[in-house]
């Protein structure tokens, strides 16, 4: 066991004078208050180290300490553990509040609060409240901290006097009851109660230093602190529409439901209008049949044949019905490529926009009935780029329990933009009715899967805490960067599996095993779902790619039947090999194995109810 005085080998702890720490999170302002306390005499050193700058100053009988902007007091990057340590040596606390985005920003003043410290809060921004149509009960909000709070606007030198005058009058604040006796008992054998909470909440290396073991509690008490919080923004601030800008009131039409549906059910319209009607038809015509089919196809082949003979092993690998430079550059840039770039530019405009969080907001009590919470929407929507882009991102679920039901639905019921777009141009051709149970059933398998998940898995789901940018018009130069670098990320991942589907199902139908496959599976294909033999081989292909097995849909004769029914079982089919691969890593094998067989009975069986009923 150590002791503070012999264990803390911090170069700044041997700085004499009391330390003015000033924290709050990223572009709140901190640095205005700093060169107003310090003015020109500010020394600016890298942290021992790291590479992180820490500006210092002197103003009295303080010596003034800047930190990195963090949402909290923890030890996740480089630029967080000096933040703690720098904070964790505080004699006094200074922490600036942006007011606008004071639910966001109460976070790090209820942790640093609960630290123990001496805290004197700026709310800083004030003069912008007006135009974002909030008002803020600053007499409450300091009654509810138990610490000063000092409405500012530092850029504009508003309240800077305010805030050195009660700079003496720092006091600590009202600390959650039950979590201060807990602190208390750790503290014993520790340093102080701050870096007792930093144990509680699973900070390992100052667990390691004292030689105690964290708790293990991070999440459960960063959830009661959220919730804290809520509790607190709900009794000081009001809304109003007074003053409020355009897009403060958007915004808040967004967010309600009588209003943000219909705007949500517009904007899915709109993105259908684009994505399904006019790339799927009208772009993706000219590029697969004028470009690709018209001019590319004779030009590769006229360029071959002389020197490949179609009949062939290697002729058929490179330029057979299913080769390497035919249906590979065919289906990546005559098809897929002009829908990607479409879904990832508008998705970006959602983003860049502010609408995506939003949403998330909208749809949160929705998404609660299926084991979820609005955050969920995040993961969907992206899976409706890459499923397996999407998966990596259920990380940002708050259980274990939201990230496996998310998992299965992503795998199960939501089709990738690459596919999607292949679906959109088939389901475009079939009348009314067919597309109706296409979607119902979609629909209906999605949320009946997440009903009884969420019935049959213990917990429930956590509360929704997310940051509401302010509604903007999106940058042109963002947005594009974005669908470059996503569309970048597309070809990365789709080529190479691309071309490795088309090697095998050229072997496959070299070797006449692709016959003996799509005999073999006859039972379900022609018996169960009722659709020609040839299917198989884009289920296979589906396997590999599910955009590669719709796209090979495209090529199969069918009644408007039998689209219907190929299309929801490859809907509801396995994902691609990629995204096997990352559930595997992100769920472990027990889990994914029966996401992956789960998805091939519940595609299959729907397919088949549906083949027997129409």
């Amino acid at each position: 066991m150590s002791n503070c005085h012999n264990n803390n080998n911090i170069n700044y702890m041997d700085i004499k004078g009391r330390k003015l720490v000033l924290v709050g999170n990223p572009n709140v302002g901190k640095s205005v208050f700093f060169n107003h306390l310090t003015g020109l005499y500010v020394d600016v050193s890298n942290f021992p180290g790291t590479t992180v700058d820490i500006s210092t100053g002197k103003y009295k009988d303080y010596v003034v300490m800047d930190t990195p902007g963090v949402y909290g007091v923890s030890s996740f990057n480089e630029e967080e553990t000096v933040a703690r340590d720098v904070i964790l040596g505080a004699d006094l606390i200074l922490n600036v509040v942006d007011s606008v985005h004071i639910e966001r920003d109460l976070f790090l003043t209820k942790q640093l609060i609960d630290m123990g410290k001496p805290v004197l809060v700026a709310l800083n921004m004030t003069d912008e409240l007006e135009k974002s149509g909030i008002e803020i009960d600053v007499n409450k909000l300091e009654e509810l901290l138990g610490v000063p709070v000092i409405p500012t606007a530092a850029a504009k030198k508003s309240g800077m006097e305010a805030i050195m005058k009660m700079l003496p009058k720092a006091r600590q604040g009202n600390r959650n009851p039950i979590l201060a006796d807990r602190i208390k008992q750790i503290a014993e054998n520790t340093c102080s109660e701050a870096e007792a909470l930093i144990i509680l909440e699973d900070d390992e290396i100052i667990a390691k230093r004292y030689g105690v073991k964290t708790s293990g509690m991070r999440d459960e008490l960063y959830m009661e602190r959220r919730r804290e919080v809520e509790e607190i923004v709900n009794k000081v601030i009001k809304e109003t529409n007074k003053g409020a800008s355009f897009g403060v009131l958007m915004g808040r039409w967004m967010l309600r439901p009588v209003t943000g549906i219909p705007m949500l059910a517009v904007t899915l319209y709109l993105m259908y209008k684009i994505i399904g009607v006019f790339v799927a038809g009208t772009v993706v015509g000219f590029t697969e049949e004028t470009i690709m089919e018209g001019l590319y196809r004779p030009f590769i082949m006229s360029l071959m044949s002389p020197i490949l003979s179609g009949s062939s092993f290697i002729g058929n690998l490179i330029i057979g019905e299913f080769g390497i430079l035919t249906m590979v550059p065919i289906y990546i840039l005559g098809l897929l490529l002009p829908l990607i770039i479409g879904f990832y530019l508008l998705m970006a405009f959602l983003e860049d926009s502010g609408y995506l969080p939003r949403i998330a907001a909208l749809v949160d009590r929705m998404l609660i009935s299926l084991g979820l919470n609005g955050k969920a929407i995040i993961p969907i929507i992206l899976g409706f780029g890459c499923v397996t882009m999407a998966t990596m991102t259920t990380r940002i679920l708050g259980t274990k329990r939201e990230k496996i039901i998310a998992t299965i639905l992503l795998g199960l019921a939501i089709p990738c933009s690459a596919q999607l777009g292949v679906i959109m141009g088939l389901i475009s051709q079939l009348d009314v009715i067919y597309v109706f149970i296409y979607t119902a059933a979609i629909l209906a398998i999605f949320i009946l899967t997440g009903t009884i998940l969420n019935k049959v898995m213990p917990g429930e789901s956590s509360q929704l805490l997310i940051d509401l940018p302010a509604i903007r018009m999106p940058m042109l130069g963002n947005v594009l960067k974005k669908t470059l670098q996503k569309t970048m990320m597309f070809l990365k991942e789709a080529v190479p599996l691309f071309i490795f589907g088309a090697v095998l199902i050229s072997v496959l139908q070299y070797t006449n095993t692709l016959v003996f496959l799509q005999r073999a599976m006859s039972p379900i294909t022609v018996s169960l779902l009722r659709l020609p033999q040839e299917t198989a081989t884009a289920f296979i292909m589906g396997i590999i790619r599910r955009d590669f097995g719709a796209a090979g849909l495209s090529s199969i004769v069918m009644t408007q039947q039998q689209v219907l029914v190929s299309l929801v079982v490859m809907t509801l089919f396995v994902p691609c090999i990629a995204a096997i691969m990352v559930i595997f890593k992100e769920r472990g094998t027990r889990d994914a194995l029966a996401i992956w067989l789960g998805s091939f009975a519940v595609a299959f069986a729907t397919g088949g109810i549906i083949a027997w009923l129409i």
